[in-house]
């Protein structure tokens, strides 16, 4: 009881904990979720060989590492921690959050499967009630979140370049020229006032994963499907959804601790790195503008049966590998900043 009340003592008091041992508490955390994984691996083949569940659950992890570079996880991660950091604050847990809220649409989905529940597969299926309707609040949640972030980001990446163009005519860099202002950041202040501290971003995380609508998560609950009939144990299956959270949530945190140091370093030192600031602001208020339109394109041709040829091309395309592009875009700026920062010296 003791180490309960330690537990929740900290947890009440835990901004004010160092950097550090905050970041050794979400990567504790991503640990934690790893070790449940290979238990319940452990204990499920515990009473016979299943070596086929060993192949599924890597699979399982392999799918999580490459669902966390889906375009829209990136963009809603990067975007969420700009503004934390524009805010002065250190967002150590943004993709964890993010990536956990996510992938508990699909340990609540996995459970189901192993309970033998039929109602999952009507979610599943393509053309359902179900599925339609948890489609349009994925979509359209992610839409308008993303849509905000972008232009939240937008207005900063204006002000941003204008601050850089000073610079670059010999003028100063203000205190309140890193804060982020102007009219649209006005009309957003108070849609994203809810989104105050990291653990707000479970919910939009949990949202964005309601509407079962990438091929990854949907293979995932189809293996674990398929191994249920197959006969593998219980506590093995869980072991999928587990290795899948467990991936993405390392990745995604370290997405989020990597963006985080990124638009520190810039904000910190703005009078040598107030162009680098202005670069990837902009990069990832295009990211999320791009993947909300996109997004409430598909969502606009679901909800009112839209078949015009902009629609389906917007809804139809494929954002899963693209992610890695955005990533590439990310390390190609920083490594240049970086080059040219060693240059000036």
């Amino acid at each position: 009881m003791t180490a309960l009340n330690g537990l929740a003592a900290i947890y009440r008091n835990r901004e004010k904990l160092s950097l550090g041992t905050r970041l050794w508490f979400t990567f504790g955390a991503v640990a934690a979720l790893h070790v449940v994984a290979v238990v319940l691996l452990l204990l499920g083949l515990a009473g016979g060989g299943q070596p086929l569940a060993w192949g599924l659950v890597i699979t399982a992890y392999l799918a999580g590492i490459k669902h966390s570079y889906d375009w829209d996880h990136l963009a809603a991660i990067d975007n969420s921690t700009r503004k934390f950091v524009a805010q002065r604050k250190d967002p150590v847990s943004v993709g964890f959050a993010f990536s956990l809220g996510h992938s508990s649409v699909v340990i609540l989905a996995g459970v189901l499967v192993v309970a033998g529940a039929t109602l999952i597969g009507q979610f599943m299926e393509e053309g359902t009630t179900g599925n339609r309707v948890l489609g349009l609040i994925g979509s359209g949640v992610s839409g308008l979140f993303l849509l905000a972030m972008g232009l939240f980001n937008g207005s900063a990446f204006v002000r941003a370049t204008q601050v850089y163009r000073r610079v670059q005519a010999g003028g100063e860099v203000r205190a309140e020229d890193l804060e982020t202002k102007g009219l649209v950041a006005r009309l957003l202040a108070k849609p994203l006032s809810r989104v105050e501290r990291p653990r707000n971003i479970y919910v939009i995380g949990f949202l964005f994963g309601l509407g079962f609508d990438t091929a990854t998560t949907i293979g995932l609950l189809v293996i674990t499907t398929t191994a249920s009939l197959a006969g593998v144990s219980a506590l093995a299956l869980m072991a999928l959804p587990l290795a899948f959270t467990a991936a993405m949530t390392l990745c995604d945190s370290a997405n989020g601790v990597a963006m985080m140091k990124m638009y520190k370093s810039a904000i910190q030192n703005p009078q040598r790195k107030v162009g680098f600031n202005a670069v990837i602001t902009g990069i990832s208020a295009v990211s999320a503008l791009f993947i909300s339109v996109i997004t409430l394109a598909g969502f606009a041709g679901e909800a009112f049966g839209l078949g015009d040829p902009m629609t389906t091309w917007l809804g139809g395309i494929d954002l899963g590998d693209a992610g890695l592009i955005l990533v590439g875009l990310f390390i190609v700026v920083w490594a240049v900043c970086a080059w040219r920062g060693r240059a000036v010296r």
